[in-house]
C-alpha cells in the first residue's frame, strides 16, 4: 500500500493557480511527524485541514497578480500546529489499540487552508481528488479514498468545507465553531460538530453573571453575521434575566492587513466607553481573529494617552489566547483575569475530538474514551458535552496559564448547571484581588425595593423603602414581599416577625384593675344589701317598695359581676353569654329603677283629694313593669342568640402587629338593639324621675333617680363613639369601663344617701320625717 502520508504531503501546498512556493517556515516540523510515517500508512483515509499557516494579504489593485501580493512575512498560528501533532498523535494511539479498531488502521492526509475561502474549497476538493489533480470522486492512482474529514476549526471554514463535502455525503468533523441556524444544519446533514451549541456557552455567562451579582455589563463582538447573531440571541436572554447592556462594541472584521490598522484607529472614540466604571464586565463573542484584532486594538491604543482597561472579559469557547506568534510582542496584560467557557477535555490534547470520526453511524455514537467520558452526539449532531469555566493568568513574557475555576453542565438539572471555586479565580491586578462590582446603581438594601427610572434602561433604579407590612430579605430585590396575614414586617423591613396574640387577660395590668374594681363593686353593693336587710324595718327601707330595693341590689351585684365575663380568652361560652347578659341584668336593673320612679309619681298624686290614682298604687304595678321590660329584653337576647350567636374569632388585620383574640358579636344590629332598648329605659326613667325631682318630700327617692340616670346616660352615650374607635383589647376594655362606671353610678346616686341616713344619721330615719311636707 503506498503510504498516504508521504514528505510531499506534510508540506503546505498552496493552492493557487501559480503558486508562490512556501519556505521552510511553512512546514510542518518534518522530523516529529516523520517518525510516526509507518504508523500513518493504513487502511482507512482520514482527511483534515487546519490553518496553521496564514498570509496577509494587501488589498487588490488589479494592476498585478493577487498570488504576487502576498505579503513576504507568514504569520504562524502556534496552536493550531498543537492540533495538528494532536491529530496524529491520536491516530497513532488507535492503531497500536486492538480493542478500538481491530484488523483496521488509519492513515492520515492534512492541507492547509490558509483561513481563506478560496483555499478551504481548493484544499477540500484536493481531499477528495487524486494526488495532484483536480478530479473529485476520481482516483486513478492508488491513494485511499477519504472517509471522513476534520475541519475546520473558524465557523468560516466549516461553513466551506461542508458545502463541498454534503455532496459526497463525507462525514465532516468540525472542532470549532459553526453558528449557522438550526434549518441551515438541515442543509449539511453530514456535519458532526464537535463542541455543544453556543446557546449553553451564553446560559451559562448569564448564570456566571448572576452569580456574582454583575448587571451591568458590556457587549464585543465581531462585524459580521456571526456577531449580529450573537447579539440577537444573548440580548433578550440578558433582558430576561434582569442584566443590561451599558453599550455594544463591534470590532471590525479581519480583511486585508493595510486595513486593519485603519479600521482601529477608526475605532478609538469607542475606547472611553470601554472605560466606563460602572461597566467592569464585558462579554466577547468571537474567534480567534477577533482575539487578533482586540490584542492589536490594546496594542495601538497603548501608544495614545489612555489608559490601560482593568475589565474582567469573559469570552466564549471560540477564543484562542494563544494567537499569532507574530503577535506575542502586543501587551496582554489587559486580558490578564479573564474568564471562558472551554470544552472539557482531558490529556492527550485532541484525542477526544478525533476519536469521533472512527465510526460509521456517528449519529447514533454512544461510548466511553480512554479517560472514561462519555461521547455521544444529540439530535442536532452536536457534541453533548460540559464545558470547563478557564481563568486565564497572563505573564510578562506573553504567555499564559489556564487555571480551571468551575464547569458548566447544561445537562445538569435546573439552577445547578454551573460550579464555581470562587477562591481559585485570579481577577484583573486593578481589582487587588476583591471581587469585581459591574452594576449601574449601588444595590438596594435589605428593607428596600427596586423602582424603574422612567426613561432608562431598567438596570437603572432607585430605591424605594418597603411599604407596611412588606419585606426584602436581600439586596437588589425587584418588589418587596408581604408578609403572611399573621405576620408584621420588622421596624427595618427586613424580615417578618410573628404577630403576638393579644386579648384582655387577667394577668395584664388593665385586667388586674378591672378585676380589682369589679369585685370591690360587687363587695361593696353587698354590703348595701346586707344593711338594708337588715334595717328593713326602718321607714326609709320600707319606702317605695322594699322589694324593688333588693331587686335592683341584686340586679347591681349581677351587674358587677358579669364585667368579669369580658376579661380572659374569649371562647364559645364567654362569646355567647357576655353581651346577652351584660344586656339582660342591665334591663332589669332599668326596669326596676323606672318602677320605682313610676311608683313615687303615683303615691304623690293619690294623696290629693279625690284622685283615681290609688287602685294604681301597689307592689303589682311595679312588678309587672319589671317583668315586662325583663320580658322584652330575654325575647331581644334570645333571638340573637339563635339567630346570630356570637362566637370568637381570630382577627389579624386590625393592628399591624398583634392578633387580636375576640368575640364576634354576630349581629351588630342586634347588640344595638339590646343597647337601644336599654337606653329606652334610661330615658324614660330619666324624664319621669326629672318631672317627678320637686314632689314634696324628705325622702323624695325622684330626686337621686333623675342624678343617676343622668350618670347612666352620660356613660353609654359617650361609649358608642369611644367604643367604635377602640381596638383590640381597648375595646373591651371601654366596655367593662362602662358597666362599671354605670353601675358605680347607680350604686353611688341612688343608695348611698340612704346609707348615710341609716348609718350616720339614724334620727332622721322615723315616719314623721318620712310625711313632712317641704
Amino acid at each position: 500500500m503506498t503510504s498516504p502520508f508521504h514528505p510531499a504531503s506534510l508540506m503546505w501546498e498552496s493552492v493557487e493557480s501559480n503558486p508562490r512556493t512556501p519556505d521552510q517556515s511553512t512546514m510542518l516540523n518534518l522530523d516529529t511527524v516523520s517518525k510516526l510515517h509507518n504508523e500513518l500508512i493504513g487502511d482507512l483515509l482520514i482527511g483534515g485541514i487546519a490553518s496553521q499557516v496564514l498570509y496577509f494579504n494587501n488589498p487588490p489593485t488589479f494592476l498585478e497578480h493577487p498570488s504576487r501580493m502576498v505579503l513576504d512575512e507568514p504569520g504562524s498560528i502556534t496552536k493550531n500546529y498543537q492540533h495538528i501533532l494532536a491529530l496524529a498523535f491520536a491516530v497513532k494511539e488507535l492503531n497500536e489499540n486492538p480493542n478500538f479498531l481491530p484488523n483496521i488502521s488509519l492513515g492520515l492526509y492534512i492541507l492547509n487552508s490558509y483561513s481563506l475561502g478560496r483555499m478551504t474549497f481548493k484544499a477540500t476538493l484536493s481531499l477528495l481528488s487524486a494526488e495532484q489533480k483536480l478530479a473529485p470522486n476520481f482516483s486513478c492512482d492508488n491513494r485511499q479514498k477519504v472517509i471522513a474529514v476534520i475541519g475546520g476549526l473558524l465557523s468560516d471554514t466549516s461553513a466551506h468545507m461542508a458545502s463541498i463535502l454534503k455532496i459526497y455525503k463525507t462525514p465532516q468533523l468540525t472542532h470549532g465553531s459553526f453558528s449557522l441556524a438550526k434549518a441551515d444544519k438541515q442543509q449539511f446533514s453530514s456535519l458532526y460538530q464537535m463542541v455543544p451549541d453556543d446557546t449553553y456557552q451564553y446560559r451559562g455567562a448569564v448564570q456566571l453573571l448572576h452569580c456574582f451579582r454583575w448587571t451591568w455589563i458590556g457587549l464585543l463582538a465581531i462585524d459580521d453575521d456571526n456577531g449580529n447573531q450573537f447579539l440577537q440571541r444573548i440580548v433578550p436572554l440578558l433582558s430576561e434575566n434582569s442584566i443590561c447592556f451599558a453599550f455594544t462594541y463591534k470590532l471590525p472584521k479581519m480583511t486585508y492587513l493595510k486595513e486593519i490598522a485603519e479600521l482601529l484607529v477608526n475605532q478609538a472614540e469607542w475606547y472611553p466607553v470601554l472605560m466606563d466604571r460602572n461597566t467592569n464586565v464585558i462579554f466577547v463573542h468571537g474567534e480567534t481573529p477577533t482575539m487578533i484584532l482586540l490584542r492589536i486594538y490594546f496594542y495601538l491604543v497603548s501608544f495614545t494617552l489612555f489608559p490601560p482597561l482593568s475589565k474582567v472579559w469573559i469570552v466564549t469557547s471560540h477564543w484562542d489566547f494563544e494567537s499569532f506568534s507574530v503577535f506575542r510582542i502586543t501587551d496582554t496584560d489587559t486580558l490578564h483575569g479573564s474568564l471562558s467557557f472551554t470544552v472539557h477535555s482531558n490529556q492527550p490534547p485532541g484525542f477526544q475530538e478525533f476519536l469521533q470520526t472512527l465510526h460509521n453511524f456517528l449519529r447514533r455514537i454512544y461510548f466511553n474514551n480512554t479517560v472514561r467520558e462519555t461521547i455521544m452526539f444529540d439530535q442536532d449532531r452536536e457534541l453533548v458535552s460540559v464545558f470547563d469555566l478557564t481563568n486565564w493568568v497572563t505573564f510578562s513574557n506573553g504567555s499564559f496559564a489556564r487555571v480551571k475555576v468551575g464547569q458548566l453542565d447544561p445537562q445538569a438539572p435546573s439552577g445547578k448547571e454551573l460550579n464555581l471555586v470562587e477562591d481559585k479565580i485570579v481577577w484583573h491586578k486593578g481589582f487587588n484581588q476583591v471581587l469585581p462590582i459591574s452594576v449601574f446603581n449601588e444595590p438596594c438594601q435589605p428593607g428596600y425595593s427596586k423602582t424603574k427610572k422612567e426613561g432608562s434602561k431598567f438596570c437603572c433604579y432607585d430605591c424605594t423603602p418597603c411599604p407596611e407590612g412588606m419585606i426584602s430579605g436581600q439586596k437588589d430585590m425587584d418588589t418587596c414581599v408581604k408578609c403572611p396575614d399573621d405576620h408584621y414586617s420588622s421596624d427595618g423591613h427586613q424580615e417578618c416577625i410573628p404577630k403576638i396574640p393579644t386579648y384582655l387577660s387577667y394577668k395584664d395590668p388593665l385586667g388586674i384593675i378591672f378585676v380589682t374594681l369589679a369585685v370591690s363593686s360587687c363587695m361593696l353593693t353587698t354590703l348595701v344589701l346586707g344593711t338594708f336587710i337588715k334595717y328593713k324595718n326602718t321607714p326609709i327601707v320600707k319606702a317605695n317598695n322594699r322589694s324593688l330595693t333588693y331587686i335592683l341590689l341584686i340586679s347591681l351585684i349581677l351587674c358587677f359581676l358579669s364585667s368579669l365575663l369580658f376579661i380572659g380568652k374569649p371562647g364559645e361560652v364567654t362569646c355567647l353569654l357576655r353581651q346577652t347578659t351584660f344586656g339582660f341584668i342591665f334591663c332589669v336593673a332599668l326596669s326596676t329603677i323606672l318602677a320605682k320612679t313610676i311608683t313615687v309619681v303615683l303615691a304623690f298624686m293619690a294623696t290629693k283629694p279625690g284622685s283615681h290614682m290609688r287602685r294604681w298604687v301597689g307592689k303589682k304595678l311595679a312588678h309587672s313593669i319589671v317583668l315586662s321590660g325583663s320580658l322584652i329584653q330575654a325575647i331581644i337576647c334570645t333571638l340573637w342568640i339563635c339567630i346570630y350567636p356570637p362566637f370568637p374569632q381570630i382577627n389579624i388585620h386590625s393592628q399591624p402587629k398583634t392578633i387580636i383574640l375576640e368575640c364576634n358579636e354576630g349581629s351588630a344590629a342586634m347588640f344595638y338593639s339590646v343597647l337601644g332598648f336599654l337606653g329606652f329605659l334610661a330615658s324614660v326613667s330619666f324624664t319621669v324621675a326629672f318631672l317627678a325631682r320637686k314632689l314634696p318630700g324628705s325622702f323624695n327617692e325622684a330626686k337621686f333617680i333623675t342624678f343617676s340616670m343622668l350618670v347612666f346616660c352620660s356613660v353609654w352615650f359617650s361609649f358608642i363613639p369611644s367604643y367604635l374607635s377602640s381596638k383590640g383589647k381597648f375595646m373591651v376594655a371601654v366596655e367593662i369601663f362602662s358597666i362599671l362606671s354605670s353601675g358605680a353610678g347607680l350604686l353611688g346616686c341612688i343608695f348611698f344617701p340612704k346609707c348615710y341616713i341609716i348609718l350616720l344619721r339614724p334620727e332622721m330615719n322615723v315616719r314623721e320625717q318620712m310625711i313632712r311636707v317641704m
